[in-house]
């Protein structure tokens, strides 16, 4: 407030003017002067200035089609701070942040293709809003499967997580960042693209044991190419169970299973008879992949009349290899333990086949030695063959995780 000191001489008619003026301008009042002895005639005068709305702008504007689902919601404000934002569709909210003081509002996720937004912001006295329409995808990408996945499942520790996608993915880096793997007992993992529809998650050690793992595919809106975004994400929950690891010596004609470290089962075997590399069975780590009971098994490459052709019914076969390699039962006690007599797989004693097919889980892990024809690290899930260090190689990242 502005006031004239009493001690200060009379004014003249046009210095007070002059004074009234400034005092209105600067929205303070004055006192008498020494004159009239200070005591005033008149009320002060006052006034306000009225403040200025701030002014809201949004982006995508009003009316806006065809916007891409990887383009940001930006909602501004100058003159004052924001207040409320929402961006709304199909009754979900998404999300997004405000800077420091809370001027500038950016959505943090992609928008969903084909579908009309509405977005709605306060800041003070004024309110804005804005609808506007993504573009339709020419192409719609969606995860086609998930491997092993089945309702209900329990997994091995040498379980890897097989996404297959319904298009093919040339983008891969963009959606493998869209890939989430969350367990309960971390461990360090990397994706590798096999091809452009498949992409496999493998762990550098074994998953823990006894814990469950949660995928997501957070692909909705996300760029897989030319013209394909992810219309639909995806999530499951994996179940690892107990660390099953069985061993065997072809050369020895053993095989011994262990549970979380304890040996529970002691199997005389007999393996592929290696008079040809077609039956010599495979060393190296594999995963069991799938059961049957029974199975039938063909000989590859030969047909009925053919030296070596072969057409039986199998019972509680449990598959390890894509290039026809089973642990089953076989009723020949005679070489099991003694000799390798088989086309390559690996028999046991009926009850025992039994057993072992009826408490295996998916991705187990199979460790097979004495013979000199190795498991491709694509034959089945033969994954494990390659070193941790090579397998991320085959990730569209360039910092994949160690």
């Amino acid at each position: 407030m502005n006031v004239t000191p009493a001690w200060r001489k009379p004014a003249t008619a046009v210095a007070l003017l002059t004074a009234a003026t400034l005092t209105a301008s600067c929205s303070s009042g004055g006192g008498g002067t020494a004159a009239d002895g200070g005591s005033g005639g008149a009320p002060e005068a006052t006034t306000s200035a009225t403040p200025q709305a701030p002014t809201v702008k949004i982006s995508p504007a009003e009316g806006t089609s065809k916007v891409s689902p990887e383009k940001k919601v930006v909602v501004t404000s100058d003159g004052g701070a924001l207040e409320s934002v929402t961006v709304e569709a199909d009754g979900e909210e998404i999300e997004g942040a405000f800077n420091t003081d809370k001027t500038k509002w950016v959505s943090k996720t992609a928008l969903k293709p084909s579908t009309g937004y509405t977005v709605s912001a306060k800041a003070g006295a004024t309110t804005a809003t804005s609808t506007f329409t993504t573009v339709k995808p020419e192409r719609a990408l969606r995860i086609a499967d998930v491997t092993p996945n089945a309702k209900g499942e329990t997994v091995g520790v040498g379980a890897p997580i097989i996404v297959t996608f319904n298009q093919p993915v040339t983008s891969k880096a963009t959606i493998e960042r869209a890939l989430e793997v969350e367990a309960e007992k971390p461990v360090a993992g990397a994706w590798r693209w096999i091809n452009d529809t498949v992409a496999i998650y493998r762990t550098a050690k074994y998953w823990p044991a006894h814990q469950k793992v949660k995928f997501n595919a957070r692909i909705t809106g996300i760029k897989g190419g030319k013209g394909l975004y992810g219309v639909k994400d995806y999530s499951a929950t994996l179940k690892i169970g107990a660390k099953q690891i069985s061993k065997v010596d072809v050369k020895k004609h053993m095989m011994y299973v262990y549970k979380d470290g304890k040996r529970v089962q002691t199997m005389r075997i007999s393996a592929g008879m290696a008079t040809t590399r077609e039956y010599t069975t495979t060393s190296g780590v594999h995963l069991t992949m799938e059961r049957g009971n029974p199975v039938r098994m063909i000989s590859p490459g030969r047909k009925k009349g053919d030296p070596g052709y072969y057409d039986v019914m199998i019972n509680h076969a449990v598959r390890i290899s894509n290039s026809g390699e089973y642990v089953h039962a076989k009723d020949n006690v005679w070489a099991q333990g003694v000799r390798n007599v088989s086309h390559g797989c690996i028999n046991s004693r009926p009850d025992q086949a039994r057993w072992f097919h009826d408490n295996f889980q998916r991705g187990d892990v199979v460790d097979i030695t004495g013979t000199n024809r190795e498991l491709e690290w694509n034959n089945g899930w033969g994954f494990w063959q390659m070193s941790f260090a090579q397998w991320k190689k085959g990730s569209a990242l360039k910092n994949s995780k160690a």
